[in-house]
This record gives C-alpha cells, sequence and structure tokens, in this order.
C-alpha cells in the first residue's frame, strides 16, 4: 500500500497531446498496474482499440461479476489496486455487487464504466445507466468525466483515494466521447484534496492510556482484524502480543494476521469461532481491538458482548469508533504505526499469568471436533489434509457458507495474505473469480479454491479464464446437494422445513470442468479416495475436485442470532 501511495505524490513527468483514452492507459502506467480485468462492450471500444497495442496485461473475464470478484482477489493478496473496466448499462450495473463487497471488505479498487455520449446522458440512450447515481452509497468516492483535461488529475486523485485511509473502491465513468477527445496529458500535478486527509498517525496521549490500561489490565485480549493486513502490521501485532504476553483473537477477515500455530492465538472469534476466542472476549477486562469493526457476526448479542472490558479501537477510519460498541480509548490512525509506538512503550505487562493459563486451559479442552465417520466423507477431515498437502502455504479463497466457515476454522493460517473471502456482504460466486485474481497477484504460490456446489454455480464461467491462462489453481467443491448454511439454519430454527434449499438436480461437475479444458476429479467414499485427493491437490495444473461430502453436517461452534458468544452451541460432541 505505501509504495502505491509514494508513486501517486511523486509520479514521473510525462505531457504531450493524446485522447482520453490513450491517457487511461499512460496514466496506468504510470500508476504501474500489472493487470487489468475487464470485458469490452460499445461505450469502452475507445478504451479498448488503444488497449490493443499498449503491453498492458488485460484478462478478459466471462462476465462483469468475475471481473471485479478477481480485482479484489488481485488487490487482497497483493496490497496493489485492482483495476477494472467494463462498458456502461449492464456493464457497469452488473459490476454493483463486487463494488459493495470491496466497500464492505476494505478492499482498494479503481474501476472503469464506459457511458454513453455527454449530449445524450440523461435521455435514456441505449445502455445508459445513471452509474454514478446507483454506486454513490458503495464507493468510497466515484466520478463522472466531463472534459478530457480532467482524465488525468480524476485517475490520480482515485488511486491515491483507494490506497489511502481506509482502504476501499473508486469509480471513473467515462463518457465515449470523452475517450474520443483530445487533450493535454500530464500526470506530474500533486493530489489536492482538502476535504479527504485521512489521519494515519495515532494520538500519543491516547496511546499513553492504553498503555497504562495494559499495565493494570488482569484479563486483556486483542481483537485482530483485517487493518492488520491492510496496515501490514502483523509483525508488530506479533511482538506487541508477546511483549506484554496478551492473547489473540481474529476476526473471519483478520485470519492470518497472528500465527495460528503461536502459543497466544485464540482461534477465531465470532458466530463460528472457537469456544477459547469467545469466552476470552465475553470475560475479558480489557479488549483492545485492532483494524476490526465490531461486526456483529463477530459479537454476537451486544448486550452481552465484552460488558466487563475497558474497550481500546484502533482504527484508521474514525466512522467506525464508538459505532457499535462504546469504546473508553478510541485511537485513530494507521494499525502498524500504532502498534510501532505501543511496542516503543515498552509499558508494564498487567498481571495477567493466571487469565493466561485460563485461556490456555479453554484452548486445549475445548478444542473444534467434529464426529468422524467411515460411511461419508466429512468437509472438515477433507480440509485437514489439503492443510497437509499444502503445507499450510496455500493462499485459500472460498465461496460464502458452511464450506467457507470450515476452511476458516480448519486451514491455520500462520501467513498474512493468504486468506481470500467474502467477509461483510458474503457474496455466493465469489471464490473462483477471486482465486484468479490471486493466482495473478502471487504465481509461485499455490492457489486452492473452496466452494460449495451453489456458490460455484453462480461464477462457474470463469473456468474459461483459468484454462485461457493456465493458472494451476486447484478448485474444490465441498458438494454436499444443498445451499449447506440455509439448510442448517432451516434445521435449526425452522423446524426443518427446507424450503428450496436442497438441490433436486444437480450438473456433472466433472464434465462440466473438461468441457472448459480443466481436468475434473470426481471423490466420493471409496477405495482410494485419499490418495485420489492428494494427486489432484499436489499437481502442477488446474484441476477441479467434486468432492461429495456429507449431505447433513452442520458447522459448529455456533452463535445464534440473537444470542450472546458464551451461549455457543456444538462446542462439544
Amino acid at each position: 500500500m505505501g509504495t502505491n501511495v509514494q508513486l501517486n505524490n511523486s509520479a514521473a513527468k510525462c505531457t504531450n497531446t493524446m485522447s482520453g483514452s490513450l491517457m487511461l492507459i499512460e496514466a496506468l502506467k504510470q500508476e504501474k498496474v500489472e493487470v487489468i480485468f475487464g470485458y469490452p462492450g460499445g461505450a469502452v471500444l475507445p478504451i479498448y482499440n488503444s488497449l490493443y497495442d499498449s503491453g498492458v496485461f488485460h484478462v478478459l473475464s466471462r462476465h462483469e461479476q468475475g471481473s471485479i470478484h478477481a480485482a479484489e482477489g488481485y488487490a487482497r493478496v497483493s496490497g496493489k489496486p485492482g483495476v477494472v473496466i467494463a462498458t456502461s448499462g449492464p456493464g457497469a450495473t452488473n459490476l454493483v455487487t463486487g463494488l459493495t463487497d470491496a466497500m464492505i471488505d476494505s478492499l482498494p479498487l479503481v474501476v472503469f464504466t464506459g457511458q454513453v455520449a455527454t449530449s445524450v446522458i440523461g435521455s435514456d440512450a441505449f445502455q445508459e445507466a445513471d452509474i454514478l447515481g446507483i454506486t454513490t452509497p458503495i464507493t468510497k468516492h466515484n466520478y463522472q468525466v466531463r472534459e478530457v483535461s480532467e482524465l488525468p488529475r480524476i485517475i490520480k486523485e482515485a488511486f491515491h483515494i483507494a490506497t489511502t485511509g481506509r482502504p476501499g473502491p473508486v469509480l471513473i465513468d467515462i463518457p465515449k466521447d470523452i475517450a474520443i477527445f483530445e487533450g493535454e496529458f500530464s500526470y506530474d500535478m500533486p493530489v489536492n484534496l482538502p476535504g479527504y486527509q485521512p489521519n494515519s498517525e495515532p494520538n500519543y496521549l491516547q496511546i499513553r492510556k492504553l498503555v497504562e490500561a495494559v499495565s493494570r489490565a488482569k484479563k486483556p485480549v486483542i481483537l485482530a482484524g483485517a487493518g492488520v493486513l491492510h496496515a501490514d502490521a502483523s509483525k508488530e501485532l506479533t511482538k506487541f502480543a508477546e511483549q506484554q504476553q496478551i492473547p489473540v483473537a481474529n476476526t473471519l477477515l483478520g485470519l492470518g494476521g497472528f500465527p495460528s500455530d503461536h502459543p497466544l492465538f485464540l482461534g477465531m472469534a465470532g458466530m463460528h469461532g472457537t469456544y477459547s476466542a469467545n469466552m476470552a472476549l465475553y470475560d475479558c477486562d480489557l479488549l483492545i481491538s485492532v483494524g476490526a469493526r465490531f461486526d456483529d457476526r463477530v459479537t454476537g448479542n451486544l448486550e452481552h458482548f465484552a460488558k466487563k472490558a475497558t474497550i481500546a479501537h484502533i482504527d484508521i477510519d474514525p466512522a467506525e469508533i464508538g459505532k457499535n460498541v462504546p469504546t473508553a480509548i478510541p485511537i485513530v490512525g494507521d494499525a502498524k504505526l500504532a502498534l510501532e509506538q505501543l511496542i516503543k512503550q515498552d509499558g508494564k505487562q498487567g498481571d495477567n499469568e493466571e487469565w493466561n493459563e485460563l485461556v490456555s486451559s479453554n484452548k486445549k479442552e475445548f478444542p473444534l471436533v467434529y464426529k468422524e465417520s467411515d460411511t461419508e466423507l466429512k468437509p472438515q477431515y477433507i480440509l485437514e489434509l489439503i492443510h497437509k498437502w499444502t503445507n499450510g502455504e496455500a493462499i485459500v479463497t472460498t465461496d460464502v457458507g458452511q464450506h467457507q466457515m470450515w476452511a476458516a476454522q480448519y486451514y491455520n493460517f500462520n501467513n498474512p495474505n493468504k486468506w481470500v473471502t467474502s467477509g461483510g456482504l458474503g457474496t455466493m460466486g465469489f471464490g473462483l473469480p477471486s482465486a484468479i485474481g490471486a493466482q495473478l497477484a502471487d504465481r509461485e504460490t499455490p492457489v486452492v479454491a473452496i466452494l460449495g456446489d451453489g456458490g460455484f454455480q453462480m461464477t462457474l464461467q470463469e473456468l474459461s479464464v483459468i484454462h485461457e491462462l493456465n493458472l494451476p489453481i486447484k478448485i474444490v467443491i465441498l458438494n454436499n446437494g444443498a445451499l449447506g448454511m440455509v439448510r442448517q439454519w432451516q434445521e435449526l430454527f425452522y423446524e426443518e422445513r427446507y424450503s428450496h434449499s436442497k438441490f433436486v438436480t444437480q450438473p456433472d461437475f466433472v464434465k462440466i470442468s473438461e468441457a472448459y479444458g480443466i481436468t475434473g476429479v470426481r471423490i466420493e467414499n471409496s477405495e482410494g479416495w485419499e490418495e485420489k485427493l492428494k494427486q489432484a491437490i499436489t499437481s502442477n495444473e488446474p484441476v477441479l475436485l467434486d468432492i461429495h461430502v456429507a449431505k447433513n453436517e452442520n458447522v459448529y461452534p455456533m452463535v445464534a442470532s440473537g444470542k450472546g458468544l458464551h451461549e455457543m452451541v456444538g462446542v462439544k460432541l
């Protein structure tokens, strides 16, 4: 992130006359953009004409939703902004889900949409949509370019806004005639946004308050979210936790920000979190949130959340502090800088030895468990095997549902930026295209996409991209013949009334995979299935695995909606 910000503020000088579409290409080069995800159409044909011999690497997705989810995966793994191009009207509106997803999960994107010519805007022209009006609530900022001379400044501002402060998506709407008109291109102007001045430097007095609170605490715990990863602060978090001997729980999106094999790690917190993490949040007397926004899936019923605790909240976004949970020690700023200052203070450690023994005991006494079976393949065991055969070093992307929670629980992450999932929005169809972006961001690391049979069918056309680019992604479908999490809720809370959550028919996923030119493997509970799985996971080519798992397996532990974190069910078999 820091590298991009530096580029934004000190770009090389370049001034000459060119069309708007060439300006866009040149600006992307100035921003060191490595890959564009897009889909052409009438309103962006001038841009694609300039792209033709530009040398910029472009990935042709098979649906605009595939483009933007791939860009999200790229941004999540690389820390650089994902770049997307789509045409006007339906092309632009097909990006709405991905924009919302990126907004709530704080992913930096710069999205270019085509628009009808300026002369017919507002006339309901062919493929016209008010994309500014549509995306205002779901972007960090958006623009519509009305003068070609403004395009370089707008692009530079967009990259700056997307990558500074709390990251997020920025959209630039470019009318077709603006892409054709010519003007003077200059990219050496400074970014001047008086109304946008994100604060990254934490307040020293608030840091001191937290240091003193730590020294008094007998039951401290750290809740670490994705802000740790965005700030590249994993090492600092580990150092601070070790210095003060404070146990750490991760949010879903924060996984990998603290090593899962560390003695101080309690696991994931929240609705499907571990007993040790959730009870620590319930019983603590000091809760330090670092880059986590207290989402309802993490807190459970707020009436029972950390009621005995002094709450300190470190966050780059001041709007998040105090929004959901009353905060005694607010620290607005970059997580890395805040943790560095806390480490530098080297404050007195609190008397928390007894607490650490308790949470460690909870971790040993109440581990994640599932009932083994000789007749059915258990999805939890599949995840454990995949972890084993990838040495725990793969980048894992997921769709949304039961398989997502099992992956979060059983694929233990020791390193940052290896976990790519849709958190706040919970977007089905996210897993497969995001794996494409993740693999392009890191060509050397294996990528495993853990999918459900429902979500896979929403974006399966992106198999074509995987084949075209020969990306060695392993696509693992945990096939239970249902919308698993919907089925689980209907079982537990709707008297087993399975209204439209079970698939009456399913396509042959292996044949679909082979039709796209990708090896397909079906795995059922038959002799030699483990070796079959191992060979596929450790191969050097793209493979789709259709794994038929236990149909009625549920995700546990679970905190039901409206319950507190201490009211978990399914902690023990």
